[in-house]
This record gives structure tokens, sequence and C-alpha cells, in this order.
């Protein structure tokens, strides 16, 4: 089952991964090709046996009435998507009749959904050779396989200022009108219906009237472990057509939850207010979701996969979720799921885009795959992308060695009174793997050294509380988890005592346990205390988005998933009702919940203005008032935080809104250049992706100068002065023009950005905020600018044993530019024979050679310019899956990893030190037994085979110029990779890659 992005940087290009406490796998993504219009389209094959077809015709949400008979049925800027009306009936009607016209050329095509609403086509089994020929059939747009997704996985209220005097709950109304006549559509693994959470809400005959008035959905109780709908939550539904066969005996067919996932998502979204919650005997008082009258509507298009509980879900199930609840009438969508972090136009994509034009708030999570750079996915601008923030509960558990050391971290059971404490890698079974031992993975521990004892064991690998399962299994009575590097601290539902520790305690323990005779360690009791926060969790994706070369500021914002408390299933909560998760997961329902709120505040905003008000109300300051950190100590970034900590008090009355439609986001693909001028979505034109009207600025490829435009709009009920103050963005001139916005209730104003850089950091981001300030409101945009020495494209590509190619260039200077050329270097082949593909996630933490994983240690010169590791889907069968890893030898450090969904994978490492370098290549999918080819060139030297002319010329600032490529003397049927180097004869630097396959 494959499932994630290629990366193409030095870093882990991974989507979101559950934010449970159960499951630690690498998450999987999608990305979805646009397919070409041309005679033969490319259809990659899909690893689930099911395909997502798109017919030419639109989805309801966009029909603009071009059919002769058939009036149209988009939605207008502010409206809803009504199923039930006339026009939609009809073209339903119709898109039903194209369907039936496709699928009569495929007779062995099984049909598992059909979609209307935002997405016009279906999904289907069919074999890989069926979806190319049905590709090519008139009347169909694409043909994309349906991948499996994995999920990305109460005190909270009070931390983000909704309850209390003032806070946004009192703005409302009153608790009781908090997300009053709002539904919230739940896209995820289900719900517990008994759970206080989702108990019987007090309405009043508005409310109800508000909600019967919009909501065409149904309660689907399921054939096993039925659920029943109540006035909490109205609807139900569940989607397994995809999945198949359900995956392990436990699992429900039906929308109850097994995992935990879906109701912990649910509950802090919309859960009840005022609910009891307990963990391990242990009282924490009454907690709350985030929009506590707000209704809930259930998908579950997540199912357990394995017996950690951890949920997946193909496309063709998910699409269908969202389908079904813009139909329904949702307002809002929390979707704790992976997703690609490359691509504007895969099929869930396209869904979310027409739900937005269809007026739905679009919560997603931004993943677990952080710290590292450019890993932070689902980067379309009509959804709000949540980064993971820590809040300023915390749950402590102090350790106190023989020794009187004392360590705190984090903990919730009811500890343990001194105890001989032994280390995992002391108390391994004869033969066990020595790194696997230090996890305390399945199968190491030996009963005869661990019976009685606390057991030391390594952070990473397999899930927290497998560790602490697998200490029980030998008789152990605790564990100490230890952080091998900085890290969050997470209070898990363990099954034994355990504290878990930072990178820094770690050597210290271990010193003292390893060196120590009869060691012994006592654990406290979890204890609640106030800490500073928030910080920016370590797991959580970064910035900046791969999708948008940088012009789009993702994530948005941040809100707190560490440590969340909130209902979920008995499986997850040993038993009980209630427990603790992390993960962007649960930080995203926060955004859900947040939006249903001003939803029900302000009706008639859409949904990119409560986006806005959520934005541009956020705080980069923590509880201390200084500026947010990194969990690991560090100083955090817009690329960790987005705006900011949500602050839903503040938004309640944002005094100014950026708004866009869907004209402005098709115009912000196109722009984007991820699909061609003559797709369906550049209709209305292009935009630079840096003048869509966005609450934040970002510039990714500044060339000097540039100018960048927004409007903005008072959504408040007095006429208001405002004056710009711009701050940080040390190193560039910035214009604000007019100085000065005089803004009437209702009405719009719009204003241009000049940023040009005056002695900026070349080559690096460079962050600020625009703030427009009245005597009332304070409305604040983050800004992120990376100057440039040249805008030059990253990669050109040529064929042959000689030619040429022209490379355009724009300056970021004004003076004179040197081009000089490295390469072209034929491409090293390494071979190793794999068998018995994995088909499980490759362990980075924790890199092995096996059956199916092959090491090649590769030497990088000293001065090396470029280094990339490479295979190729030409090179294997259809339906090889292979996955690439990069580490510097002898160490677990990645540096760089390509998980797509094929055998086209590619890792970059741009001026690597030199030394030997361990590339991993996995067979995950494919033929049983196999050859895999290792393809790498370290650029070091000019070969003599490619030049550059001009060599030198004179350049101006923000002006266009060219270079052109030759090659020639190559060898036939070798792939070869050169660099062209730009230089402004002093720091300044950039480049492109030059790949050329003779």
């Amino acid at each position: 089952m494959s499932r994630r992005t290629p990366i193409i940087v030095a870093t882990a290009l991974v989507a979101s991964l559950a934010g449970l406490p159960l499951a630690a796998r690498a998450a999987d993504a999608l990305q979805a090709e646009e397919t070409p219009a041309v005679a033969d389209p490319q259809v990659k094959e899909s690893s689930t046996g099911s395909y997502i077809v798109e017919l030419d015709d639109a989805p309801v949400a966009e029909y603009g009435g071009d059919i002769p008979g058939l009036p149209a049925t988009r939605v207008a800027p502010g409206g809803k998507l009504l199923k039930s009306a006339g026009q939609v009936v009809g073209y339903v009607q119709h898109l039903a009749r194209e369907r039936q016209e496709v699928l009569a050329k495929a007779p062995a095509v099984k049909k598992l959904y059909d979609y209307s609403y935002t997405y016009a086509g279906f999904a289907a089994q069919m074999s890989h050779d069926e979806a190319v020929k049905l590709a090519k059939s008139s009347g169909v747009k694409s043909v994309e396989p349906s991948e499996l997704q994995h999920q990305d996985t109460v005190d909270t209220p009070r931390f983000l200022g909704l309850s209390g005097k003032g806070g946004a709950w009192q703005q409302a109304g009153g608790v009781d009108k908090a997300g009053d006549g709002v539904i919230i559509g739940v896209l995820d693994s289900g719900f517990v219906p008994e759970r206080a959470s989702f108990a019987p809400i007090k309405t009043s005959k508005t409310s109800d009237a508000i909600v019967a008035k919009k909501w065409k959905g149904t309660c689907q109780a399921g054939e096993e472990a039925p659920v029943a709908c109540n006035n909490k939550v109205i609807g139900a539904r569940y989607f397994d057509k995809g999945i198949g066969t359900r995956p392990i005996p436990e699992e429900y067919k039906s929308p109850r939850d097994y995992g935990g996932h879906g109701t912990h998502t649910a509950s802090t979204a919309g859960g009840n207010h005022g609910v009891e919650m307990s963990v391990m005997g242990r009282d924490y008082g009454k907690g709350s979701g985030i929009a506590p009258h707000a209704r809930l509507a259930i998908y579950k298009v997540l199912w357990a996969v394995d017996q950690s509980g951890g949920g997946s879900g193909t496309d063709a199930d998910i699409v269908a979720g969202i389908d079904a609840a813009v139909a329904d009438g949702v307002d809002v969508l929390n979707y704790s799921i992976s997703g690609s972090g490359s691509t504007f136009v895969n099929a869930t994509g396209l869904a979310f885009l027409r739900a937005a034009r269809a007026g739905v708030f679009v919560a997603t999570s931004a993943g677990n795959t952080g710290p590292e750079a450019s890993t932070v996915g689902k980067n379309y601008p009509w959804v709000t992308t949540v980064a993971n923030g820590t809040h300023d509960r915390d749950i402590q558990t102090t350790v106190t060695l023989g020794n009187g050391e004392a360590y705190t971290g984090a903990g919730i059971g009811s500890g343990l009174p001194s105890t001989p404490v032994v280390l995992a890698k002391d108390a391994g079974l004869a033969g066990a793997n020595p790194a696997n031992l230090l996890l305390c993975m399945p199968g190491t521990l030996d009963p005869a050294k661990v019976a009685g004892k606390i057991v030391v064991c390594d952070r990473g690998g397999n899930a927290r509380v497998e560790k602490s399962l697998q200490v029980k299994n030998a008789g152990g009575v605790g564990m100490i988890l230890v952080n091998i590097t900085a890290g969050t601290l997470d209070a898990d539902l363990h099954s034994v005592p355990t504290v878990h520790l930072d990178h820094v305690a770690a050597p210290e323990i271990k010193a003292y346990v390893g060196g120590t005779a009869n060691p012994t360690a006592t654990i406290s009791a979890g204890t609640p205390v106030r800490v500073t926060a928030p910080k920016v969790a370590s797991s959580s994706s970064r910035g900046p988005a791969l999708a948008g070369n940088g012009d789009l500021l993702k994530p948005d914002v941040m809100a707190p998933g560490t440590n969340v408390l909130a209902a979920t299933t008995a499986f997850s909560a040993a038993g009980g009702e209630y427990a603790f998760m992390s993960g962007t997961s649960m930080a995203s329902p926060h955004i859900a919940g947040a939006a249903a709120v001003l939803k029900g505040k302000h009706p008639t905003w859409s949904p990119m203005a409560i986006k806005s008000a959520l934005l541009t109300t956020g705080t980069d300051k923590d509880t201390s008032g200084k500026p947010i950190q990194n969990d690991s100590g560090s100083p955090g970034t817009p690329f960790g935080y987005g705006s900011g900590l949500v602050q839903p008090k503040k938004a309640m009355d944002p005094g100014l809104v950026y708004d866009s439609s869907y004209e402005d986001w098709t115009k912000f693909v196109c722009g984007s250049g991820q699909v061609p001028a003559t797709h369906g979505l550049c209709a209305n034109g292009k935009i630079d992706p840096s003048d869509l009207n966005y609450p934040t600025i970002a510039v990714g490829d500044l060339a000097g100068k540039q100018t960048v435009t927004r409007t903005v709009r008072n959504v408040g009920k007095l006429p208001e002065v405002y004056f710009p103050k711009v701050e940080g963005l040390k190193g560039f001139e910035v214009t604000v023009s007019p100085r000065i916005l005089v803004t009437l209730p209702g009405r719009t104003a719009t204003y241009k950005v000049t940023v040009e850089n005056t002695g900026a950091p070349l080559e690096q981001y460079t962050f600020g905020k625009l703030t427009w300030k009245s005597s009332k409101h304070a409305v604040t945009s983050t800004v992120a600018i990376k100057p440039l020495t040249v805008k030059a494209p990253v990669q050109v590509s040529g064929t042959g044993t000689a030619g040429s190619l022209q490379v355009p260039i724009t300056a970021g200077y004004t003076g004179t530019l040197n081009t000089t050329a490295v390469g072209l270097t034929a491409a090293t082949v390494a071979e190793a024979a794999l068998k018995n593909p994995g088909g499980v996630s490759f362990p980075t933490t924790n890199p092995a050679v096996n059956d199916h994983v092959a090491k090649f240690t590769v030497n990088v010169p000293a001065g090396t310019k470029h280094a990339r590791f490479s295979t190729f889907d030409a090179d294997y069968p259809a339906g090889t899956d292979i996955d690439v890893f990069v580490y510097r030898s002898g160490t677990t450090t990645l540096l760089g990893s390509s998980a797509g969904g094929s055998a086209e994978e590619e890792v970059n490492l741009p001026a690597p030190a030199g030394g030997s370098y361990d590339v991993y290549v996995d067979l995950f999918a494919g033929a049983d037994e196999q050859a895999v080819k290792l393809n790498h060139w370290e650029l070091l030297n000019a070969e003599g085979n490619l030049t550059v002319t001009p060599a030198s010329q004179s350049v101006q600032v923000a002006a266009q110029t060219n270079v052109t490529a030759s090659w020639a003397g190559l060898t036939a049927g070798t792939r070869y990779l050169g660099r062209l180097q730009y230089s402004d004869g002093a720091d300044g630097s950039g480049s492109t890659i030059v790949r050329v396959d003779s």
C-alpha cells in the first residue's frame, strides 16, 4: 500500500502522521499529478486497486450553466450548496448519465462511489490497464490512484481565551451560544456515541430551525455496534468501499470508533461543556469542546488497520466523505488526516476547493514530520493548516534516582516507590538486535532481567505506549522513557508507571543506572502544573511549503496539540473514556471549533473571512510575553507557528478581514505553474501567488524588488482609520501605500506593499509583521521574504548526446552576473538484490538492512557542490514502490528522504560535507524479488561537456535575462547531471540543476 510524496530536497517530505499515543508510524501522503491533456495520458498504478475518475463536466459547486437546459448550480459568493434545489437535482442526474456513459466503456470496472457536489466523477476498482484505457475515453478529464492516507495525531478553552470574562464564549452570548446553529463535520475514524461529550443538548427553537433548514444528512447506524444520533450528533455515516475488507476483526462496520482518534478530534472541536474527565483514576475536572453548542456530523473514513489502533483510509473513501459532508450541509470540516505537501490539484485538494466555494470552512492538520524544513502538508490556500503547540497545563512526573538526583518530565500514572532499575541495553534476550533493544521493541526484553524492575527505554522506532507494554509483558513494573534528541514530552497512557524525560536528562540517567551497583529509582504520581506556553512541538511539520514555491506561508496558525485531554474509546483510554493525545491532529479541531464559534457569531462571514480573523489576531508571544520558542529551546519562526497561537477572543472582533474567492484561488493555482495554461482552472487567468489576497504575505523568490497587493474589508459597525506599522524585515526597505486606510463598515480598501532588498542576507528567509492599527483594532499580517541572487529555474532538463537550452534569469541586484558550469557528470549506478517487499514504513530513527532494504555507502568528495541520489520508474516493472533514505555514515540522523508512491525517488544534498553517506533503499512494494539500482551523482568540477554563454553579463535588479546551456560528447543511454552556478562576484549565489538523459 503505497502512500507518500517524493521529496526533492534534503529533507523528509512526509504527510501528516497520526496524533495518537498508540501509533508511531511513518505517515502516508499522496502525490496526485494532474493528467496532462495529451492523447496518451499517464496513469500511476494504484497500490489499493482503486482509482478516482474525474469527468470533464464540473461538479455541482462550480457548474456555470453552459449545457443547454441545465441551469447553473455553482455556489454564489456567501451562498450555500442546497442539494434539494431543482437545478441541483437536475444537474446531478446529468452527471449520473455522464458516469453511466463512461462506465459503459469499461464493463469490468467495479464502481465504489459517485461524486457530484465537490468532485464530478466516481471511484472504482479496476486494473491498471483498465485505468489507462479509461483515461483515454471521451468525457474523462483524469484518472488518479486512490492511495492510503493516515490520521495525523480540557483545559485549552481557558488557555485560548474562550472562557472567562470577555472571552469568545461570552462574546458569542454565553457557553450555550458558542457555535449555536453551526454544524461541524468531522472526517476521521468515527465516534463513541455514549460519551458525555456527545450527549443531547438544550437547544432553542431558533437554533433548531437554523439547523433543520440546512441539514440534509442522515444517521447511518451501521451493521456492527450500531450508533444512534441525537440533537448534538445530528448525523453519522461511514465509507469503507475503498478500504475494502475490514482490516482487523475488532473494527466496527459502522460509524462507531475503534481506535479513538475520531472521538478525540470530534469532542475537541465541538464536545459538550462541563464534562467530568478522569484518566487512570485521577480527576482532571470539567472539560469542554471549543464550540460546545455546535452540532456534530461524523464521517468515518479512517479504519484501524492493525492492533495499534492507528487509522488509515483511502482517497476514494475520503473524497466520498467530503462530497457527502458538503451536500449534507455542514458549515465546518475538520480533517486530521495526512495529505500531500507538494500539490494543489490532487482529488482531495480539489474536493476541498469546491467545499470552500460552497461556504465550508476547512481545518486541516499540518503534519507530524517536523522539525525538518518543508515538511508541512495540505498547503491549499482554501484550507486552514494548523501547527501543534504546547499549552500551559502540563502533567508532570518526577523520577528520583537512588543517588538523590531528581528529574522532572511528563507522566500521568500513579507513581512507584523505590524500585530496582535497569537499562534496556542490559536487559535483552540472547541474540536481540542491539538497536531494537534500546528502543524496547517487541521480542527484545528478557523477563529474567526485567521482572520487578523499572526499564530505561529510548524514544523512537515504535510507539511510546508499545514500549511500556513490552516492559509490562516482560514482567517490568515501570519505565523511564528518554528522548535521544530534542522533542516533546508526552503524557501517554502507559501500561506501567512511566516518566518521559528530555534529551538533556537522558545521559545522566544512563550514567547512573549503567555505572551503579544495584541502582534504584522512585517515580512520583503525575501532577498538573502551569508552564510557559506555547512552544512549537518538535514533531509539528514546518514550512516553507514546497507547493507554491514559498509564495504562501504555511502552516497558517498554531493551536494546542500536545497532551490534549478529550473523549476517546475504551481501547485508546486503557478501558476508560478520556485520554491525553498529542499531534497536529489534536491542534486542528481547536481551529475547527474556533471557526464554528465565529460562524455562530457572524453567520454571513465566508470561510476566508473567518480564517483571516483567526490569523490576523494570532500572537507570536508566549505566556511570559517573550517570543514563541521551539520545544527544543531554539527560537521559533513562522515556519513553525504560522501567524502564531490562535486567540479566538480577539478574532471575534478583528476589525478588518482579508477575503478571497474561488476565482482568486484558481488564479493562484494557475500562477503557481502546477497546471498548464490550458487547464480549466486557468479560465480566469493567473496571478503571482504572492498576490493572493491572503492574511499573510510571503515572497519566496524576491528578485531584488517586488510589490504585492492586498484588499481588506471593514467588518465592524463603525468607520475606522488605520495606520500601518512594519516590524522586523531587517535589510529591506518596505513601502506601504497608501499610508492611511479610511474604512467604512462593509466596504473594502486596497493597499500595496513594496519590498526591496537593501542588505538582507540572500538565499534565506527574513520574517516580520505588517500591522494596520486603528484606535480599536490591530490587524497583523505575518511576512516572510526570501531574497535571491537570481531568480532562476531549480532544474532544467534536456535529452540527447548533444544539445542546448535557454535558461531564463531575473537578477536580484544590479551589477555583473557570472555563470559557470559544473559537470555534466555521469550517474554512478549501484545495484542490490532485494526480496519480500516490506509494505511497512521504514524505521527512520533505527535504519537497518534486511531482505527488502539495502544499504549503499557512498563517498562524497570534499568540495562537492551538489549530491543527488535517485531511482527511476523506468528501471522497474509497473507497481514497484521504492523509498530512499540518506544518513551520514555511522549516524541515525536522517538527512533526506524520498518516500513516494512509485519507484521514482530523489534526494538532494546541496553543498554536502565531504565523507561517507549511507543510503538505504527500501523495496516497499512490487515483485517478490528484483534488483534495485541506486543512481548517484557528486557534482565537483567542470567536465568540459557542459558550457554556458554568456559567462559574464551586466544585469539590472528585477530585470530578466538569459543564459544558454550547451552540451556535447555524451555517451548514449546514460543519465547525466550538472549545475549552472550564478554569482554576483561577492557573497550572492544561486544555481540551476541541469539534467540530461542522453
